[in-house]
């Protein structure tokens, strides 16, 4: 007789268990999902948890010397106002605050 679904379900439950298989999820923004898809696709893998799991494993393998500079986050970009935008606001601040006054 065949198994339901139920008991497959709960057997594949019981053997993750036992193994101490964890669920790890991952929410990405699309330029992320596109450098895995492009991962997967040079090396011929198709599961995304297999590649994940080999990158993490090789990462790993590489010690802390040499994983953690590629762990590091990109550098921040420091915007600076310019020297012109910042004149106009000053201007435009000193314009309204001029106007506001007049009106009371």
């Amino acid at each position: 007789m065949a198994k339901s679904n139920a008991d497959r379900s709960a057997k594949a439950a019981a053997k993750r268990k036992e193994r101490g298989e964890e669920e790890i999820r991952l929410h990405c923004l699309p330029g992320t999902r596109q450098a895995l898809a492009e991962l997967m696709a040079w090396s011929g893998i198709e599961e995304q948890g297999e590649a994940i799991t080999l990158m993490i494993h090789h990462l790993h393998g590489l010690g802390p010397g040499g994983a953690l500079p590629l762990l590091e986050p990109p550098p921040r970009r420091e915007y600076v106002i310019p020297d012109n935008v910042s004149r106009e606001l000053k201007l435009a601040f000193d314009r309204e605050a001029i106007r506001i006054g007049l009106e009371d």
